[in-house]
């Protein structure tokens, strides 16, 4: 039997070739929540609607997004407020929607109590409900030292932290860190659990939080340098808070990863809603980095 030379049957192959036009799936708009409350802070709350995965984005589509007449309650246990829409505008042109309580009607955060959010926008209701925890794990005290097997020149510092977990599980935290005047940014893993250190008073690194609208830098990741004054917001957070920043974390680091799992963002906002509603008991405390 007489063999197809193999040039004949690449060209045939070729040849049942059909281009395929994959048209992506444009979904309808679902409301996003960015919800917080701290203790001895007002409510801030960010609504805005999702977009499209191949969207085109820049600042007047990022404005576009925020909502802006949505009616939105608080209410703590004792009595509800209703939140009003501010706007900020920043000199570069970038504008920013976010609601809160008025000045003559302040609500202001309180450790051991719990909140109810009530959102309504478009003829849909959504509701999430969050708690602030006693501050019961704490930072003891901070220092720096100096980064291993680099030059006695080297200004990079590790800063590390004394914390105290108390007995019983369920002792759930988040952290940020603050450099001189500079905003307060989440570490690039800033939730945990206490499944390991219950009961303990332990030392740690406190990695210097991130700013994930910039590229990462990976050679000087975490450290600090010399002379600078340094704040960490320690915050005690219930499960809700935990589980919804423990998966939006593994699922922004695995962007782009093709080894990753897939993972489901874990949200506290009802009816379908993205995003969650935050409580955070937060202590502070500053120290200056030195030899």
């Amino acid at each position: 039997m007489r063999q197809i030379p193999f040039i004949l049957l690449m060209l045939f192959l070729l040849a049942c070739e059909k281009d395929i036009q994959i048209e992506p799936l444009q979904n309808e708009p679902k409301l996003v929540v960015d919800a917080e409350i701290e203790n001895g802070q007002a409510p801030m709350v960010v609504l805005s609607n999702s977009l499209n995965y191949f969207s085109t984005i820049d600042t007047a589509t990022l404005f576009a997004s925020f909502i802006k007449d949505a009616k939105v309650q608080l209410n703590n246990g004792t009595r509800t407020v209703t939140l009003q829409a501010n706007e900020l505008r920043f000199p570069q042109g970038g504008r920013y929607v976010f609601y809160t309580t008025p000045l003559n009607d302040r609500m202001l955060g309180e450790t051991g109590k719990t909140y109810q959010l009530t959102i309504d926008h478009n003829g849909k209701q959504y509701q999430s409900t969050t708690t602030i925890p006693l501050i019961t794990k704490t930072i003891d005290s901070l220092w720096s030292k100096r980064v291993t097997n680099r030059p006695s020149t080297d200004s990079f510092r590790v800063l590390m932290a004394r914390i105290f977990d108390p007995p019983g599980l369920g002792n759930y935290i988040r952290y940020f860190t603050k450099v001189n005047n500079q905003p307060f940014l989440p570490g690039f893993n800033s939730a945990f659990d206490d499944a390991i250190i219950d009961g303990k008073t332990y030392n740690i690194d406190i990695d210097k939080g991130v700013d994930r609208n910039q590229p990462f830098e990976r050679e000087n990741y975490g450290f600090f340098k010399l002379g600078d004054t340094v704040t960490v917001r320690l915050a005690n957070i219930d499960k809700a808070t935990y589980d919804f920043w423990r998966t939006w974390e593994f699922a922004f680091q695995s962007i782009g990863n093709p080894f990753s799992s897939p993972g489901v963002v874990k949200g506290n906002i009802s009816n379908g809603a993205l995003g969650a509603f935050c409580g955070y008991g937060s202590q502070y405390k500053t120290y200056i980095c030195k030899d």
